[in-house]
C-alpha cells in the first residue's frame, strides 16, 4: 500500500519561502500559496538571483529586470506582496557564510513560522541532475533556519537592529522525491497556472508549445501524480522537517 502523505502544519501565520531563481516556486509550490494567502496568512517571496542568467537570447543586464517584473506579477497572482530579491548571481550562488548571514537576515526581518524552499539535494529523483543554484539555496535556507535563532551567528545583525528568532517550526522543502506532507492544489490550482504563465518570456524561450497550454499540462500533471498519496485529491507536495 502507498504510503499517504500528511496535510501541512497549519498552526502558523507567516510563511517565508527562499529560492534561487524567479519561476522556482512557481514551478509546483504557488497552488499551495494561493490556499494559504486565501486563509489569510503572509507569505513573502525571497529569491537569492534576479534570474538574470536564465535566457540565451537575453543578456543578463536586459534579462534580469525583466525576469524581476515578471516574478512580481507571478507572486500577485497567488497574494502574495512582499517579494524581495537579495541579488547574488544567477548560476554561481555559493553555498557559504554569505548567502547564510542573507537568508538568516530576512529570517529575523520576516519572522516565520514557516519556511519553504526548494529541492537542495544532488538530483531531481535520481533521474536528472539538480543545479548549483538550487543545491546552495536549499542547504543555506536549511541551515540558516538555526542561524536566526543563535545571537552569536552573524552577531553583526544584532548590531543592525535584526534581534534572534527562533520561531521557525518547520522548513518544508518543495520538489522534492521524499515528500513527507502536501497540501490541496484544488482551490489555487487556476491561480497557480497563472503565476506561472506570467513567466512568459522566460517560458517563450523555453517551449514552442503555447504558453498556457503548456503550464496548465505541466502543473496538472505533477499535481495529479501527488493525488494517489493524498486521497485521491491534486495536490502540492513537500518534505516537512520540523524544529
Amino acid at each position: 500500500m502507498t504510503q499517504q502523505l500528511e496535510p501541512m502544519p497549519a498552526d502558523w501565520r507567516r510563511a517565508l519561502a527562499v529560492v534561487a531563481h524567479p519561476d522556482d516556486l512557481e514551478y509546483g509550490c504557488a497552488a499551495a500559496v494561493a490556499g494559504w494567502t486565501d486563509e489569510g496568512r503572509e507569505v513573502t517571496y525571497l529569491l537569492a538571483s534576479r534570474g538574470e542568467a536564465g535566457i540565451d537570447t537575453l543578456a543578463p543586464a536586459d534579462c534580469a529586470p525583466l525576469r524581476e517584473r515578471e516574478q512580481r506579477a507571478s507572486a500577485s497572482a497567488v497574494g502574495v506582496a512582499a517579494v524581495e530579491f537579495l541579488g547574488h548571481r544567477d548560476g554561481v550562488i555559493e553555498y557559504g557564510t554569505a548567502l547564510r548571514r542573507d537568508i538568516t537576515a530576512a529570517i529575523r526581518r520576516y519572522r516565520p513560522e514557516l519556511l519553504i524552499t526548494l529541492n537542495h539535494r544532488d538530483t531531481w529523483g535520481g533521474v536528472a541532475w539538480n543545479t548549483p543554484d538550487h543545491r546552495a539555496v536549499g542547504r543555506a535556507t536549511l541551515d540558516a533556519a538555526g542561524d536566526a535563532g543563535n545571537r552569536w551567528i552573524f552577531p553583526e545583525l544584532g548590531e543592525q537592529g535584526l534581534e534572534p528568532w527562533d520561531g521557525v517550526r518547520w522548513v518544508a522543502v518543495a520538489g522534492t522525491d521524499r515528500p513527507t506532507h502536501a497540501v490541496d492544489a484544488t482551490p489555487g490550482f487556476e491561480r497557480s497556472v497563472q503565476s506561472l504563465l506570467a513567466h512568459r518570456t522566460y517560458i517563450e524561450a523555453l517551449t514552442d508549445e503555447d504558453p498556457e497550454a503548456y503550464c496548465r499540462t505541466f502543473l496538472a500533471g505533477a499535481t495529479r501524480t501527488a493525488a494517489e498519496r493524498f486521497g485521491g485529491r491534486p495536490a502540492v507536495t513537500f518534505e516537512v522537517f520540523a524544529r
